[in-house]
This record gives C-alpha cells, structure tokens and sequence, in this order.
C-alpha cells in the first residue's frame, strides 16, 4: 500500500499547493480552506491509503455508496456532497458529518426531526443554493432562502455552518468566477441579516477550484485532482452537476 500512499499524499500535496497560491493572490490564510476528497467510486483499501497520506475528509455523492465505506474506513470526516432524497435522511444522519446538499426547507424539517432523535449534537449542514437560478440544478433561489432563513435558523437540532453551490459548466475556469463571487455576496447579505448562518462557502471543483478559493472557497471539493479519472455509474450525482467531483459541473464532488 506504501506506493499508493505516496501517490495520493502527492496529490494531496499539489492540490494544496495550488489553493496555498490562490490564497496568496488575495491575501487569505490557506488554513481557511478545508479540502474535501471526493471519494465517488473509490474503493475502501484506496481510501484507507487516502486518509494515511493525510486526506481526512471524504466526500461522497450517494448514501447508499457511503454505506459501504464510512464504517470500514477510520479516521475520516464525511461529508454529504451530492443530492440526499428526504427517503434516506435517517441514514444519512446516522453516516455523515456534515451534509453539504440541503437543498429545501422540506429536507432541513424531516432531518431537524431525525437529528433530534438519533444525534446528541446539532447537525452541520450547508444550504445549496442555485445561485445561477439554472434549471438543471437543484438549491434554493437566493430569495427563497432569505424567506426560509428565519425557520431554519430556528430548527433546534441543525447547524447553519454557511452555503454551496455549484459552478457553472463553463470551458474555462475564469468563467465560473461570476458563480463563486455571488455565493460569497449572497453570504455576506444573508448573515449580515441573520448571524445564525455560518460563513462557511462550499463552492470549486478540481476544474475551478482555485479560482473559487480566490473568491472566498472554505471548503472545495476535490476529485479527479486527488483519485484521477473515474467512471462516471452514477451520472451527475457525482460530478459538476451536483455538488461533487467526479468530472462534470452539475455536482458537488469534482
């Protein structure tokens, strides 16, 4: 395993890198920013090397995928990345630590419900929010969630530690910028209004995560950069199109 080990721990290193650069174009702390690896597809043995070169939190796009991993891989933080059906709250609350895809008002209540009966602590969770108001992806319009914002500042069991998105699927990274940069003013609206809202911003992928660490990323949502290419068997749950990384701009797990 001591080769794999290595060849992630050199991923790791050069993904690190590269937000340390893109910090220091805009006079941030890398420190700030929390690198999630997507782990979509990838196998338990790998992710077990994974954590040993260092990358403690893993993201995932599926419930069901993660149910299979999280209880044979120790030391790792998990992260919800991808879209979570109100169906599989319940497990999700009982895998995940943080759950980056609330996506509703809906799903906030049923997982508030749960939280309180399965956890002693309050849930962390991000509000997706479809700040480009595409149809293809999911979130919450930017005035939907100020509306909501009261309510779900109000749910007892959850922690409002801040928003993702999901970049635009675009040739060049540059292009993506004008997403990242209304997250982080949308962000700064919003808890200047309601400081139950955390200033966390969930938002880049392995094609544009420097660009949105230079627009205020604290968490990006590393893949391919990290585990290389990969089958894409779950279609856009797992790539750009949600929240992940597996290679296209509609997910949460790039």
């Amino acid at each position: 395993m001591s080769g794999e080990v290595e060849a992630l721990r050199g991923a790791r290193g050069r993904v690190l890198a590269e937000i340390a650069e893109a910090c220091a174009r805009v006079g941030r702390d890398p420190g700030e920013v929390t690198l999630v690896a997507v782990s979509k597809t990838v196998g338990v043995e790998r992710l077990r090397a994974a954590v040993e070169a260092g990358l403690h939190v893993l993201g995932e796009n599926r419930v069901q995928e993660a149910a299979g991993k999280v209880g044979l891989v120790s030391g790792a933080t998990w992260h919800l990345v991808g879209p979570l059906q109100s169906n599989k709250a319940r497990r999700a609350l009982e895998l995940f630590d943080v759950i980056e895809s609330v996506d509703s008002i809906d799903l906030a209540r049923r997982l508030d419900r749960m939280a309180g009966e399965i956890r002693p602590e309050r849930l962390p969770i991000l509000l997706q929010v479809n700040v480009d108001a595409d149809a293809a992806k999911a979130g919450f319009g930017a005035e939907a969630l100020e509306s909501a914002l009261p309510e779900l500042a109000g749910l007892a069991h959850l922690r409002l530690d801040g928003l993702m998105t999901i970049g635009r699927l675009v040739d060049s990274a540059a292009e993506a910028r004008p997403t990242f940069r209304a997250l982080r003013d949308l962000s700064a609206r919003l808890r200047d209004r309601h400081p139950a809202l955390g200033p966390a911003l969930s938002m880049g992928m392995t094609d544009d995560y420097p660009v949105a660490v230079e627009e205020g990323a604290t968490i990006v949502r590393v893949g391919r950069a990290i585990f290389g290419e990969r089958p894409h068997a779950h279609g856009a749950a797992g790539d750009h199109s949600h929240a992940g990384d597996a290679g296209h701009p509609g997910n949460a797990s790039s």
